[in-house]
């Protein structure tokens, strides 16, 4: 991959850029590397709400209705089990 020049100034408290130099973090590595991490969450984030978004086409979305009649299903079930001795 060809490599540019390229310039960046920042406005940043002079303790943040001493406690930043000191641990190594305002180096052309370091900034390449949060800048590859950066992209890469990036990139991983869009597919994940592009499959999101061929999974709501798939089936559509579950009502408030059908999950009430789900809720209550469930509810009438845990009641007849404690009414036949919990089996």
């Amino acid at each position: 991959m060809d490599r540019v020049d390229i310039t960046l100034t920042l406005n940043l408290p002079q303790e943040l850029v001493d406690q930043a130099k000191l641990a190594g973090l305002l180096t052309e590595e370091q900034i390449e590397r949060w800048l590859t991490d950066e992209l890469d969450r990036q990139r991983k984030l869009d597919r994940f709400f592009d499959k999101l978004d061929r999974l709501a086409k798939v089936k559509p979305p579950v009502t408030e209705d059908e999950i009430n009649a789900e809720i209550a299903a469930y509810r009438r079930g845990k009641r007849q089990r404690k009414q036949d001795g919990g089996r």
